[in-house]
């Protein structure tokens, strides 16, 4: 039934999105149904925001369409096969069937919450063309290679989780080995598939990719004499796979521009494997392994000292990061933090800019009692941002509306003030998985102090973030000329509830 489900939604999808002939590629991330096109004109934005199992849309360099985790793993496999079935069926008769923009419009949605949508995607647009620099776009890139590897990130991390708390309760021995192999095989060679998605993103063949980042993890490297030194396996983690998978697309890159045709098959990939491996093992692997030890230090001890203010300013400033999607080019960083200590202390603190922008999506809903459009967005995106898809809220709500996107940092920069606070008093925790925030980052909280010290302070920033994210909005969020415009009745397809207490029926 689901299967049904699922297909049904990538079918209502396809023609809004101009159809399987505009469609160049399909991707997906944690939330985002990712759609490279052709021509952008074809595209029916606000059918699209319609569907009820789409929460938004985002332009990046993709057209990114938000289905929340699970769904959009689960609506991208059925979306790819109608576009394969798309091409198949259609010969060249019918490439341009959707320009029947005739009902985008359909009456789904108020005026009011129309207009600060089209705000939002205004304010998108214009953030993106100023955003799109050379770096940004390098960091976007980064991104793509950790992506795809969330998910096995997710599931070994609680794995391991379980198999932890397992091992301290002393229940079912015979079986924590077990979950421990489970749990550990994927972080042991996660560099291998960094340079084989490195190699992938940026235009090198894969395979290579992966084979120089496997001299990393290769236990054998402790045989070599770097300069004196003793190598490591594993020495420079992901950081020195994704330096090493870099360097090898560029030396195929050149092989393929300068060996001849008849000896490509057989110079190229050794030449790339043999340079790129030797460059690896004599330099790479030292720089690497001395950047990741940087890092875990500076986290560490930034929060150890300085733990309120970091989780102030890391709180505070990462709702902007989202909206800019540059968020993701954080996921090295977490991922090397993870391999060095098991956990990531930075994602509960980051996690908190989620708590604050609930806090302030539900100041905006009792702040305008009678406009039933605004608060039936708030409605249905609210369960989203509960688990931490704060796109909805972000380009729906706050970011359109100005002031509660800044009061929502507030509240964001309290949640982490409160979690860096316990850090720096000792309590140290972290998530041992990148991927989910909100409340769905439970199951994969771990710390020095025991699992119960790790839930109650992350449930306690949560808490924080949501209430100074409420009161924020609640007393700042709006001007009185703001309240006046916006707060100015029902919609009329909610006119007959002026009283009583059915008052803003939520459109299907």
């Amino acid at each position: 039934m689901s299967t049904d489900k699922n297909r049904a939604t990538a079918a209502a999808i396809l023609p809004l999105v101009g159809g399987p002939d505009n469609i160049t590629s399909v991707a997906h991330c944690m939330t985002r149904l990712r759609v490279a096109l052709r021509d952008r004109s074809l595209v029916q934005d606000e059918a699209l925001k319609a569907l009820p199992a789409v929460m938004g849309v985002v332009e990046g360099d993709t057209y990114q369409i938000v289905l929340g985790p699970g769904t959009v793993a689960r609506v991208t496999p059925e979306f790819e096969a109608l576009v394969e079935e798309g091409r198949a069926t259609a010969p060249a008769a019918a490439p341009q069937a959707p320009p029947a923009p005739a009902a985008p419009a359909g009456p789904a949605k108020a005026v009011t919450a129309d207009a600060l949508a089209e705000r939002g995607a205004a304010l998108k647009e214009a953030r993106k063309a100023r955003n799109a620099t050379p770096f940004k776009l390098f960091l976007r890139r980064v991104a793509n290679v950790f992506v795809p590897l969330i998910p096995a990130l997710i599931g070994c991390g609680i794995i391991a989780g379980l198999g932890g708390l397992l091992a301290n309760l002393g229940w079912l021995p015979a079986l924590v080995p077990a979950l421990a192999a489970i749990g550990s095989g994927f972080m042991s060679l996660i560099a291998v598939f960094v340079g084989y998605n490195t190699a992938k993103e940026f235009g090198g063949t894969p395979v290579l990719g992966g084979a120089v980042a496997a001299i990393i993890v290769f236990p054998g490297v402790t045989k070599i004499d770097a300069f004196g030194r003793d190598l490591s396996p594993g020495q420079g983690g992901v950081l020195g796979a994704l330096a090493a998978a870099l360097l090898a697309v560029q030396v195929e890159k050149w092989c393929r521009r300068w060996v001849p045709e008849t000896l490509d098959v057989l110079v190229t990939p050794t030449l790339t494997v043999l340079v790129s491996g030797l460059v690896t093992l004599f330099g790479l692997m030292f720089l690497a392994g001395a950047v990741s030890t940087a890092i875990g230090t500076f986290a560490t001890r930034l929060l150890a000292t300085g733990g309120a203010f970091a989780g102030l300013v890391l709180g505070g400033l990462f709702l902007p990061l989202v909206m800019l999607g540059l968020h993701q080019a954080l996921i090295p960083l977490h991922t090397t933090l993870i391999e060095q200590t098991g956990y990531t202390v930075l994602l509960p603190i980051l996690a908190m800019a989620g708590a604050g922008q609930v806090g302030a999506a539900l100041a905006v809903y009792c702040r305008l009692p009678r406009n039933g459009s605004i608060r039936a967005t708030i409605k249905s995106a609210l369960p989203a941002g509960f688990l931490g898809v704060g796109e909805p809220l972000i380009y729906g709500v706050s970011l359109p509306l100005g002031r509660p996107f800044v009061t929502a940092c507030v509240g964001g920069a309290a949640g982490g003030a409160f979690v860096g606070l316990f850090n720096q008093l000792g309590v140290t925790f972290g998530s041992t998985a990148i991927g989910p925030s909100g409340w769905a980052l439970f199951p994969l909280l771990d710390g020095t102090s025991g699992m119960g010290a790790a839930l109650a302070v992350y449930a306690g920033g949560l808490a924080t973030g949501y209430a100074v994210g409420f009161a924020a909005t609640w007393f700042f969020g709006f001007t009185r000329q703001m309240l006046a415009d916006l707060d100015t009745g029902p919609d009329p397809a909610a006119a007959p509830a002026a009283a009583g207490p059915a008052k803003e029926p939520v459109p299907a």
